[in-house]
């Protein structure tokens, strides 16, 4: 079914009983979790440099810090929808957001890098029964197409928003409190969900028997992790005999993964949908959309702060005007889609994005402000529009029947292609960092390496602080040049694809 293919008939949608406050009142706490899951891919960013120099966490370490959240929720997405589905969505919302609010509470007074890496695992679990559960939820609260859209329409506001504001909350709360504060700020919003949501969101189950394909889950994380952690040592260490078991182990197993999704009837992933061209264009935007703005905002982060040397709260009030800028046109994308068609609004957007990132090559080692402000402001307008927009794309792309397992996929691939930003594109920052500053001695990270420059004289000092924190921006450099590429091309293969989409009427 298209886009213009939705009911716009106003009898027919007159005689579907229209949702009354108590159901509105129901929608804005299902947002609450669907923020906190979103801000919390985003709100280390910030926190990087002051965890760096509390915890004292080597290079892998650091990014496990922060992506091995995103990598258990988009691995864990699909089935904990499954679940969800059979014994009671409102359950699993409950017990998901118990989980993390506990979790949150152990990753803010974790003592060391991996008790910390642990409880952002535990938060990945729980903050994977709580997407799908919300999201699925609407669908049940909001019956009218016209009502149901506008609150799909919040749900990705409140994701969309969750992540651009993330960095931002974290650094108004590393300004005031110790780091682990960024995770405490959970515990009171996830308190009010568990008071409300037995009150104002109804439960469903669909009764379904159909067997859990457990096997398919195990060789999914077989596949991604293992891969993951090859790229990371591989950045760190070069190419030596860990990061080659490490990639056959996640190359064998992505392949038997994929072996078993074909042949099994009840597949974790439908991979039939990915014949439908559309419908591949719309996951590959979401994935590269996101991997794209995790590095940004990951490296921005570090750049502000160790780089420039703004505190933190400077650092967060700078990422104020992306944030807005993602938020209005989350909210506005489905009027710019309907002014210059689908096709052309999703075109635009991604070259949108891929100037912001362009922008990022202006960045120098002593000044660079301005140059964050407009491109990181102009990549958010991209970023805000793609968003909004591959849900549709995705699911109208697709028979009716297939619509669920579509946008299950299409929620996934946002929870992934955060994942693989922060492991691939900050590994390739990572390595060129380590290449480039080789000659003056940096350590695996940035932060460590100007702390350990403070225990040399003051001519020594300078000169590797300056070294490391060119090298730094070098890799920076070369993180942006790679994202250009990245969604210049998938830019093409929009255009190419929908050229035959009709314009959206949303």
């Amino acid at each position: 079914m298209s886009i213009m293919d939705r009911p716009t008939n106003p009898r027919a949608e007159a005689t579907i009983n229209r949702p009354d406050r108590r159901v509105w009142m129901g929608l804005a706490v299902l947002t609450l979790p669907v923020f906190l899951v979103s801000m919390d891919f985003s709100v280390l960013y910030l926190a990087i440099p002051t965890l760096s120099a509390e915890l004292l966490p080597s290079a892998t370490q650091q990014l496990w810090i922060v992506d091995i959240y995103g990598f258990l929720i988009a691995g864990l997405l699909i089935t904990m929808g499954n679940l969800g589905d059979r014994f009671g969505r409102r359950k699993l919302l409950l017990v998901g957001a118990t989980l993390f609010g506990i979790a949150s509470a152990v990753a803010a007074f974790a003592p060391d890098a991996t008790s910390l890496i642990a409880a952002r695992a535990i938060m990945g679990i729980g903050g994977a029964t709580l997407l799908p559960s919300s999201l699925s939820l609407i669908s049940n609260m909001f019956t009218e197409p016209v009502a149901r859209a506008k609150a799909i329409g919040v749900w990705t506001a409140a994701f969309a928003g969750g992540s651009a504001l993330g960095p931002v909350i974290g650094g108004v709360l590393l300004h005031h409190f110790w780091w682990g504060s960024v995770f405490l700020i959970n515990v009171p919003v996830l308190l009010i969900l568990l008071v409300f949501a037995p009150r104002l969101v109804p439960e469903y189950r669909s009764g379904t028997s159909d067997p859990f394909d457990i096997l398919g889950i195990i060789l999914s994380l077989v596949g991604i992790l293992p891969l993951v952690y090859a790229i990371k040592h591989g950045a760190a260490e070069g190419l030596d005999t860990t990061t080659a078991v490490f990639a056959a182990i996640g190359v064998v197993g992505m392949w038997l993964f994929i072996r078993h999704e074909r042949r099994t009837a009840h597949p974790l992933l439908e991979l039939k949908l990915f014949k439908n061209a559309g419908f591949s264009v719309a996951i590959g935007s979401a994935l590269t959309g996101m991997m794209t703005l995790a590095s940004l905002s990951y490296l921005a982060g570090i750049y502000l702060q160790s780089v420039l040397g703004r505190d933190v709260l400077t650092a967060a009030v700078l990422g104020i005007p992306m944030a807005i800028a993602v938020a209005i046109f989350s909210m506005s994308a489905s009027r710019i889609a309907r002014f210059v068609s689908v096709r052309w609004a999703f075109v635009l957007a991604i070259l949108a994005a891929a100037a912001g990132n362009a922008g990022m090559l202006g960045l120098g080692v002593s000044d660079g402000v301005l140059v964050y402000l407009i491109s990181s402001t102009v990549a958010g307008i991209g970023y805000g529009v793609i968003f909004s927009l591959v849900s549709d794309v995705a699911v109208s792309s697709v028979p009716v029947e297939r619509s669920g397992a579509a946008a299950g996929i299409s929620e996934t691939s946002f929870e992934l292609g955060t994942a693989f930003g922060l492991a691939v594109l900050g590994s390739v920052a990572t390595m060129v960092f380590r290449q480039n500053g080789a000659d003056a001695g940096v350590s695996d990270t940035l932060s460590e390496t100007l702390t350990h420059a403070e225990s040399l004289d003051p001519s020594a000092q300078s000169a590797m602080a300056e070294a490391a924190r060119t090298a730094f921006v070098d890799g920076l450099h070369v993180t942006s040049a790679v994202s250009v590429a990245l969604l210049v091309a998938v830019a093409f293969t929009v255009a190419v694809v929908l050229r035959r989409k009709s314009p959206a009427t949303v």
